[in-house]
């Protein structure tokens, strides 16, 4: 197997373990285990328990913000835009891997090095949604940014509580819901001419 596939190997195995176990009670020896390698080719890969879980959250962070990102351009019409970055948010929560659990969920949010990554992702949200306030409605920074920021919250915070209602309403039915809100909200603010 080459480099790069066992590292993806190993991150993959890395993530089931993480999201079911969090990082204090996972052990180097489970990780290795789930991946089907010895203890010494994970450390090959990772010199340390700290440096693999870095790794996977910087690669989750990345993903959330690439999807993010992607909604915000997929269109030029702004009611679009809020379903498309609603859906990455509620895409992303309901991925199989649960890597959102590695974000919104660590046990490890106290470690500088981690929060520094959850929040330079949070950020590059924010600044890709305040971005296009600030350019369709001539907003001031500061108040796109804080508008930015309450879009982020609401499609993060009720992307993660419809998964743990999931079985009550449909992914579909609840972006629906969530991005109408958000739009009723976001849309009245004039469009820059």
């Amino acid at each position: 197997m080459s480099r790069t596939a066992r590292r993806v190997q190993l991150l993959d195995a890395a993530r089931g373990v993480f999201v079911t176990q969090g990082f204090h009670a996972t052990a180097m020896d489970d990780i290795a285990d789930a991946a089907g390698v010895s203890k010494p080719v994970l450390y090959q890969h990772f010199p340390s328990k700290l440096a693999l879980y870095r790794a996977l959250l910087e690669a989750s962070a990345d993903q959330m913000v690439h999807l993010v990102r992607q909604a915000i351009a997929s269109s030029e019409d702004n009611g679009l835009r809020v379903h498309n970055a609603t859906a990455a948010y509620f895409s992303f929560v309901a991925d199989e891997g649960q890597a959102f659990r590695l974000i919104f969920e660590s046990d490890l949010r106290d470690e500088p090095a981690i929060a520094a990554i959850v929040d330079r992702a949070t950020e590059s949200c924010i600044e890709a949604i305040s971005d296009t306030i600030t350019a369709d409605t001539g907003a001031d920074s500061a108040s796109a940014r804080l508008l930015a920021a309450g879009l982020v919250g609401l499609s993060q915070v009720s992307a993660r509580y419809w998964l743990a209602q999931a079985d009550s309403i449909t992914q579909d039915r609840a972006v629906e819901l969530v991005s109408e809100l958000a739009w009723r909200g976001i849309s009245h603010f004039p469009r820059n001419t």
